[in-house]
C-alpha cells in the first residue's frame, strides 16, 4: 500500500501544481472575460479538442496502452516494448491528424456556408483556429503512457502545467496585441492552445530519452500490438470518460437556452477537477500499472485485494474535499475568480453549479480506478457498455433538467450520470470476480462518514463565525474565509479517522512523515560479536 500510495503522491505532487496553476488560469480567464457571451464561445469551442486530452491524456490511451506494454515487456523484453510505444506513437499521430483535418474540414464549411448569430460564429471560428492542438495533445498522452508504463509519474503528470503556463502568457500578454475588443483579443487565446500542445508534447521527449526510447519511422499497420491497443482503446474512450463526453453533449444542448451557462459550468468544473485529478486520477495512474502487472502474471487475490485498498483509499482521500465543496463553494469561488469582468452575481451562480455537481465527485473518481480494473483484465466491452447507459442516462437527463432548470441543470444530469454509472460498474465488478468482497468496502464508509459530517460542520460553523466577526472584504479576509474553515475542517476530519482507527488516515500519515523527512526511525545499535565460551 505504502509503495503505490507514495507513487500516486508524486503523480498527484505534479497535478497538484498543474491544478493551482489551473486555477490562477482560470481566474485570469475570469478576470479577462467573465461569464459572458464571448467566454461561452471559448470554452465550448476549446471542449472539442480538449475532448481528446481528457479521453487520451487521462484514461483510454492509457488504459489500453500500459496493459499491453507490460505484457510485451514480461514476455519479450524492454526493446520489444519500446517497439510497440514507437508504433503506437505513430498511429495516435496518423490518426488524430486525420480527425484534425476532418474537422477543420466541417468547421470551416459551417463558417463559409451557415447562417448562424454572431456568438456561435465566433465559437467554431475559435474551434478552428484550436483544432491543431488535438494531434498533439494525443502524441503527448502516448509519450506519458509509456513513461506512466516505466513507473515515472512525476514529471509525466508535470507537462500539464505546460498549457497553464501558456494560456497565462495568452491571456496577460498576448492578448492585448490583437486588438482592443474582447471579441478579437480571444483569439490570442486560441494561439496560446496550439503553442501548449507543442510544449506539452515536447516535455516528455527527454524522459523518454533517457528511458532508452529512440524516434524512427515504424509503420503502425503492421505491428500486432497496436491493433490489439486499438482494440482495447475504442470502447475505454467512453468506458473511462463518459463523463467528458456527457460534458460536451450536454454543454451544446444548453448553449441553445440561454449564455452564461457553459462559462459557469466550466468554472465550477475546474474546482471539482482539483481533487479529481489530484486523488482520483493519480491514483488511478499508478494502480492500473500495479493491476495490469497482477493481471498478466494471474495473481486475482493480490489483484482483488490491492483494488479493494485502492478503492477505500480514494473514498477516504475524496470525502473530505467533498465536504469542504459542499460547504466553502461560495468563499472559495469568490477568492479564486471574483475580479474584473467576473462580478458577485457570477459568484453565486457557479458557487449554485459546484453543489448541484459535488455528489459526481466520488462516483467519478471511484469509475476512474474501475474502468481502469476491468482494462486491466482485458475486458474492454464491459465499462463501454455501462457508459454508453450512462450517456443515454445523462442526455435524458439534461435534456429535462436543463430545460426546467437552466441554471443548474447541467450539473444535476452530470451527477445522476455519474452516480449511475458508478453503481453498475460495481455491479459488473462483482459478477466478474465473485470473489471480490464488497463488504470490505461498505464496513469503512460509517466511520469515514462520520469524520466527513464532522468535517463538513466545522467548516460550516467556523465560515459562519468567519463572516459573522471578520467577513471578507479585501484579499486577507478572502483567504481567511477560505483557508481557516478549510483548515480546521481537515485537522477534524484526520483528527476523528485517526481517533476511530481507520488504517487509510494511518497509511497517508504515514506517506507524508517519510516524504517530509520526520520521526524516522533510529537505526539499532549494532550487536556486538559474541565470543565462544
Amino acid at each position: 500500500m505504502s509503495r503505490w500510495l507514495s507513487s500516486s503522491g508524486a503523480a498527484g505532487a505534479a497535478t497538484l501544481l498543474s491544478r493551482i496553476l489551473g486555477f490562477v488560469r482560470e481566474s485570469a480567464y475570469a478576470a479577462f472575460m467573465g461569464t459572458g457571451p464571448v467566454a461561452d464561445a471559448f470554452f465550448l469551442a476549446f471542449q472539442i479538442p480538449n475532448l481528446f486530452r481528457r479521453l487520451l491524456g487521462e484514461g483510454a490511451l492509457s488504459s489500453a496502452f500500459i496493459p499491453v506494454f507490460k505484457e510485451t515487456e514480461r514476455r519479450e523484453g524492454v526493446a520489444a516494448a519500446w517497439k510497440v510505444g514507437l508504433a503506437c506513437t505513430w498511429a495516435v499521430l496518423l490518426a488524430c491528424s486525420v480527425v484534425c483535418l476532418a474537422l477543420l474540414g466541417g468547421v470551416s464549411l459551417i463558417v463559409a456556408f451557415s447562417s448562424v448569430d454572431t456568438d456561435t460564429e465566433l465559437m467554431f471560428r475559435l474551434m478552428r483556429w484550436m483544432l491543431p492542438y488535438l494531434p498533439l495533445v494525443c502524441v503527448a498522452a502516448g509519450f506519458i503512457g509509456m513513461l506512466n508504463a516505466r513507473n515515472h509519474f512525476f514529471l509525466p503528470a508535470l507537462g500539464a502545467t505546460m498549457l497553464n503556463v501558456t494560456m497565462l502568457a495568452a491571456v496577460w500578454w498576448l492578448a492585448p496585441r490583437f486588438g482592443v475588443e474582447l471579441r478579437d483579443q480571444v483569439y490570442a487565446l486560441a494561439v496560446g492552445v496550439v503553442v501548449a500542445g507543442i510544449a506539452q508534447a515536447g516535455f516528455q521527449v527527454p524522459s523518454l530519452l533517457s528511458e532508452g526510447f529512440h524516434f524512427r519511422w515504424l509503420s503502425p499497420w503492421k505491428e500486432p500490438a497496436v491493433r490489439e491497443v486499438a482494440r482495447r482503446m475504442a470502447p475505454s474512450v467512453l468506458g473511462v470518460a463518459a463523463f467528458q463526453v456527457n460534458t460536451v453533449l450536454c454543454q451544446g444542448f444548453a448553449y441553445g437556452h440561454g449564455r452564461e451557462i457553459i462559462s459557469s459550468f466550466n468554472y465550477a468544473v475546474r474546482l471539482m477537477e482539483l481533487p479529481q485529478g489530484v486523488v482520483g486520477i493519480s491514483l488511478a495512474t499508478v494502480l492500473l500499472t500495479e493491476l495490469s502487472s497482477l493481471a498478466a502474471d494471474r495473481n486475482y487475490p493480490e489483484f482483488r485485494r490491492t483494488l479493494a485498498e485502492g478503492l477505500r483509499q480514494l473514498v477516504f482521500l475524496t470525502l473530505l474535499p467533498l465536504a469542504i465543496l459542499l460547504t466553502l463553494s461560495e468563499p472559495i469561488v469568490r477568492l479564486l475568480f471574483e475580479r474584473g469582468a467576473f462580478g458577485p452575481a457570477s459568484t453565486g451562480q457557479v458557487s449554485l453549479m459546484i453543489l448541484c455537481l459535488s455528489p459526481s465527485l466520488l462516483a467519478f473518481s471511484l469509475n476512474n480506478i474501475l474502468a481502469r480494473a476491468f482494462y486491466a483484465l482485458g475486458d474492454t466491452q464491459t465499462p463501454m457498455r455501462i457508459s454508453l447507459a450512462a450517456i443515454v442516462t445523462n442526455l435524458v437527463a439534461a435534456f429535462v433538467s436543463v430545460s426546467l432548470m437552466p441554471r443548474t441543470g447541467l450539473a444535476i444530469a452530470n451527477s445522476a450520470s455519474s452516480i449511475f454509472q458508478c453503481v453498475f460498474l460495481l455491479y459488473a465488478l462483482k459478477r466478474k470476480q465473485p470473489k471480490f468482497d464488497l463488504t470490505a468496502l461498505v464496513a469503512p464508509l460509517r466511520p469515514m462518514g462520520l469524520a466527513a459530517l464532522a468535517a463538513g460542520g466545522t467548516a460550516a460553523v467556523s465560515l459562519w463565525a468567519w463572516d459573522r466577526w471578520v467577513g471578507h472584504a479585501g484579499l486577507a479576509r478572502r483567504l481567511g474565509a477560505t483557508f481557516v474553515p478549510m483548515t480546521l475542517a481537515a485537522t477534524c476530519y484526520f483528527g476523528m479517522a485517526m481517533r476511530l482507527g481507520l488504517p487509510e488516515a494511518a497509511d497517508v500519515l504515514a506517506v507524508l512523515t517519510r516524504r517530509f523527512g520526520k520521526a524516522r526511525p533510529e537505526a539499532s545499535p549494532p550487536v556486538p560479536p559474541q565470543t565462544s565460551g
